[in-house]
């Protein structure tokens, strides 16, 4: 079939689009590394998939048009609606399905491939080599863990899922899916001919193991198996790129892998965590863990008296956590900032790097209501500043300010790096109710002298902070 153009003159302009398309990837990555330019990455990182996408209809023998473009317009017309109507607490669940869909593209492309193979010719399918089946299979297993596994952490992230499923030799199981999948695999890429039902039972096993590996983890580890099925999922383009010939697909999946991998290691070490551990303890999940040595009562204060104290203050580090986002405070508790700045206080806020449901949460509600970033700063930059604060201000976060991580050797948090706040002249805890974290651990900060509880809604609260230090003049 003729393409658009010439075939050699379509060859020459998609190599010459897929250099440029490289170069803005690779740019677009390193904007998106500082809040400061994250909007400029995302916007030449788009150009570079717009035009990776405008030469994929140049291929010497493309056909098939009208389907490309139907494919496009509901595609692109889903992510644009849903992109507009999703709440920031809902970004963490439309991460992991976005994720999981490419995933799933990867493994589609992957089953086209295989089912071809298994429809073709023995001598043609021989033609291939045993190098692309490999590649095939390799996409097509990693795509399709990917896309199950991340259905499976949105459904959790969105109350679908209210527990985790685990039994006795549940990680057995898990293996023994593992190995006869791999064993299929290779049978795939052995027999030079796969048939039909091998691929089938080949993709089914596969992605009842994202569905098992899943399944077990916590609700604190979603952010950690995010960025871990993110980075799957960039492996798995990058393997069905090498299987189609096409660089644009290798490149994206190797920036994406790279960089997903990186992010799955920073988020376990933030958790001193290791990713085995995340995987497979389950932690996150079940009754709550009182902490070791926890004395005294909580100590409630009326939102009043709490806004005096903040009024009066010379430095507030604010910590904001999933509460924060939860009630939606983020733009009452920028005005609250506003008013003590303007008063002479100094303000920062200190944000902790599993701070939320996915990495980069809390950043991302603090840009949304328009917090300049020089007063955002990450845990390494801020935590010295808690010495000399007056007031560290907790907004809906638990487990990353529980001095239990520096303290009590048999916590499951245990020498996990957390914000200071208890070192802080005093400390206000904005919190809903008395129950513990989303890791289900009592937290010792609540129960210290210097503590005092802020009960209600956090943006209620906020408003009724923003009332009292108004009150003081």
């Amino acid at each position: 079939m003729q393409g658009l153009l010439p075939d050699n003159v379509a060859t020459l302009l998609i190599d010459a689009s897929y250099l440029l398309v490289a170069f803005l990837f690779i740019m677009g990555l390193k904007a998106m590394s500082s809040p400061v330019t994250a909007r400029r990455g995302i916007v030449v990182a788009g150009v570079g998939m717009l035009i990776g996408t405008v030469m994929s209809f140049l291929y010497p023998g493309m056909g098939n048009f009208p389907l490309m473009l139907a494919a496009i317009a509901i595609g692109g017309g889903l992510a644009w609606w849903s992109g507009r109507i999703v709440a920031m607490t809902d970004m963490p669940q439309m991460i992991a399905l976005y994720n999981g869909m490419g995933g799933g593209a990867a493994a589609a492309i992957a089953a086209v491939e295989l089912l071809r193979m298994a429809a073709a010719q023995p001598e043609s399918v021989a033609a291939h080599g045993p190098v692309v089946t490999a590649l095939a299979a390799a996409g097509a297993f990693i795509g399709a863990v990917s896309f199950s596994g991340s259905l499976i952490a949105f459904g959790k992230l969105q109350g679908l899922i209210k527990r985790s499923f685990r039994f006795k030799g549940q990680q057995v199981v898990n293996l023994l899916i593992v190995a006869a999948t791999l064993a299929i695999g290779a049978s795939l890429v052995v027999a030079g001919h796969p048939t039909m039902q091998t691929v089938v039972l080949f993709f089914a096993l596969a992605l009842l193991l994202g569905i098992t590996m899943t399944l077990p983890i916590g609700g604190a580890d979603m952010p950690v198996v995010i960025s871990l099925y993110n980075a799957f999922t960039g492996l798995a383009v990058a393997f069905e790129g090498f299987v189609l010939e096409n660089a644009a697909m290798i490149i994206a999946g190797i920036v994406v892998g790279s960089a997903g991998t990186l992010l799955t290691q920073l988020m376990a070490k933030a958790m001193n965590r290791s990713l085995g551990n995340v995987l497979f303890s389950g932690f996150g999940e079940g009754p709550v863990v009182a902490a070791e040595g926890v004395t005294g009562a909580l100590k409630p204060i009326e939102a009043s008296d709490a806004g005096v104290m903040m009024a009066f203050a010379q430095k507030v580090l604010v910590i904001p956590g999933y509460g924060m986002a939860v009630a939606q405070a983020q733009h009452k508790v920028w005005e609250l900032c506003q008013l003590l700045i303007d008063r002479g206080v100094m303000v920062r806020f200190a944000i902790h790097p599993v701070a939320g449901r996915m990495p980069g949460h809390m950043n991302v509600l603090l840009a949304e209501a328009g917090v300049p970033y020089d007063l955002i700063a990450d845990l390494d930059e801020i935590n010295a500043e808690f010495d000399t604060a007056d007031v560290a201000l907790v907004i809906g976060a638990n487990d990353v300010v529980n001095p239990v991580a520096r303290t009590d050797k048999s916590s499951p948090i245990y020498g996990m790096p957390i914000l200071n706040a208890d070192k802080a002249k005093n400390v206000l805890v904005i919190k809903r109710g008395q129950g513990a974290g989303f890791s289900g651990i009592e937290n010792h900060l609540f129960f210290l002298d210097n503590t005092r509880m802020v009960y209600g809604d956090a943006q209620k609260v906020a408003a009724e902070l923003i009332h009292a230090i108004k009150a003081v003049g």
